[in-house]
């Protein structure tokens, strides 16, 4: 028995939702949130309807050129939203573990002992997290044509996600942590 909810993800899969519809909204709502907090066009108050025209002209652009020169690239972002949503449902379980062992200001205590440096290496293991849903999404083949990941072996994948996690390991257990050692 097929359910609504398969009905319907099939019905906008035909229609084209998820080739245009749902990236251009995507795409426009990032552009008029970065458009909002640079103030470009002066105060965000006064130019919503400049940022708003701005942001659906570009976003317009943005996803014309999939469509102009014929390039699907509808299961690389379903695949990429779903990775990162998996990555993102990781890290909060892993948080949410091991908030039940730590004291209730654990961002404040953590802020206080490890300074900027465990900041820095938050932000790397970020872009980390970020390359490797990219790159298991498949976008890599719509900015390099002839990449594909699936080319790469999986055991080298593996090899080399292994040497990252160890070099990684590595730094962090070298750096001197502590507020008075920044």
């Amino acid at each position: 028995m097929v359910s609504p909810f398969e009905i319907t993800i099939l019905k906008l899969k035909e229609l084209g939702a998820f080739q245009f519809l749902f990236p251009f909204i995507l795409t426009s709502a990032i552009f008029y949130g970065l458009l909002r907090k640079s103030q470009l066009f002066g105060p965000p108050e006064r130019n919503v309807a400049v940022n708003g025209v701005i942001a659906l002209i570009a976003a317009f652009m943005v996803w014309a050129y999939p469509i102009l020169a014929g390039v699907n690239l509808e299961t690389q972002l379903a695949t990429f939203m779903f990775n990162g949503v998996i990555a993102i449902l990781i890290i909060m379980v892993g948080l949410m573990i091991v908030g039940m062992f730590l004291p209730p200001d654990l961002p404040a205590k953590l802020g206080e002992k490890i300074g900027s440096r465990a900041l820095s290496g938050i932000l790397i293991f970020g872009i980390i997290v970020g390359i490797a849903v990219f790159l298991s999404s498949g976008l890599i083949s719509a900015f390099l044509p002839g990449f594909a990941i699936e080319a790469i072996p999986t055991d080298t994948l593996l090899a080399i996600a292994v040497l990252i996690i160890i070099v990684a390991t590595i730094v962090i257990l070298a750096i001197p942590w502590g507020k008075g050692k920044e």
